[in-house]
């Protein structure tokens, strides 16, 4: 059964998230109780806790959550501050540790209308919903492609 997307009606897989055409998120249309993935935040101690996505909504943060690439599935960051570094750089605030990411690959900066992220020069891009970008404003459900790591970007 396919998802038609609201934005531009393209025909979708009934397990898309996202509309192939342009990008539009679809994971909460006519999907029903289906298989999602784990989310979780590793703690000093090399421990794992379940984070629950809810109470992040409903805190007012917003966080990232990695949906695909590195081993890392399920992982997710609080966004806290306003900034947040994305790169190889072991001191990044979210460091991805594969050569399809930049040392500095991107930055996400809180500004009065939200959460923007921008890219920082890298090689392989930035991509938002599938499109690069150079600078752009997030909204909650934004697909954010860094390297080979696809994270869902999650609002208030």
């Amino acid at each position: 059964m396919a998802v038609h997307c609201p934005e531009c009606g393209f025909a979708a897989g009934a397990a898309a998230n996202f509309c192939p055409k342009c990008g539009a998120y679809l994971a909460d249309i006519g999907q029903g109780e289906g298989p999602s993935t784990a989310t979780y935040q590793i703690q000093e101690s090399g421990e794992q806790t379940a984070v629950d996505l809810g109470a992040v909504r409903q805190a007012g943060g917003a966080a990232l959550v990695v949906r695909a690439g590195g081993g890392l599935e399920g992982e997710s960051l609080t966004l806290e501050g306003d900034r947040v570094s994305i790169g190889r750089r072991p001191d990044s605030t979210l460091f991805l540790d594969d050569v399809t990411v930049s040392r500095d690959h991107a930055l996400l900066v809180a500004r009065s209308d939200g959460w923007h992220i921008d890219d920082l020069g890298s090689l392989n891009g930035t991509y938002v919903n599938r499109h690069r970008i150079d600078s752009t404003l997030l909204s909650d459900g934004d697909e954010v492609q860094v390297g080979k790591f696809k994270l869902t970007f999650l609002g208030r």
